[in-house]
């Protein structure tokens, strides 16, 4: 049996929220790709603790860790799932573009929509060939814009992390000018207009 194999075990054997935490750091600790799968497990284990080591773990792994994450989007598990889009906006990769679309604009967790829309703002776009990266740059202003009008103070307050790193895009800086002034006249909650204040800085 491997190193990782043990790791693994150890993750699958641990009968303690302290002892998962633990074994989960050990096994991202070793960053070695056959970890992936169990890393995102935890991800659906109800521990906190874990699912965040476990996160900063795959993070570490970096794009190697994207197919997988893609492919294990737990539909029902709200919580789990929060885990995984926070991974992915971490590690931004723009093949997780189209999940971070979809949860940013329709999932019906806060959580997984926030850590989606400041996903967004933060893909590698330098991945993608030209043409490709305007039509995905778009896509990500124009979703980033739709929610910036929530009725959700904090999914407006996620959009605009997401748009002040957008913004950094000369092409699309006039766009999100245009909304950050706009929010700043109008919108009523306190915590939203000084966010608009930091990103216009």
């Amino acid at each position: 049996m491997t190193n990782t194999q043990q790791l693994i075990r150890a993750v699958a054997e641990a009968d303690s929220p302290a002892l998962m935490v633990a074994a989960v750091q050990k096994l991202a600790a070793a960053k070695d790709a056959a970890a992936i799968p169990t890393l995102i497990a935890v991800f659906g284990y109800n521990n906190p603790g874990a699912a965040v080591v476990a996160v900063a773990g795959l993070t570490e792994l970096g794009e190697v860790a994207v197919p997988e994450l893609l492919a294990q989007i737990d539909d029902y598990n709200y919580g789990a799932r929060a885990y995984s889009i926070r991974a992915l906006a971490a590690i931004a990769d723009p093949r997780a573009l189209d999940i971070l679309l979809a949860a940013a604009a329709t999932d019906f967790a806060p959580s997984v929509r926030r850590a989606a829309a400041k996903g967004l703002g933060n893909l590698c776009w330098h991945k993608l060939d030209i043409a490709e990266r305007h039509i995905a740059q778009k896509r990500a202003l124009e979703t980033l814009l739709s929610i910036s009008q929530d009725s959700d103070w904090s999914i407006r307050y996620a959009a605009i992390v997401g748009l002040q790193a957008l913004a950094k895009i000369p092409d699309l800086h006039g766009p999100i000018r245009d909304r950050f002034e706009e929010m700043l006249a109008t919108d009523a909650d306190k915590a939203v207009r000084a966010r608009v204040q930091l990103a216009q800085m």
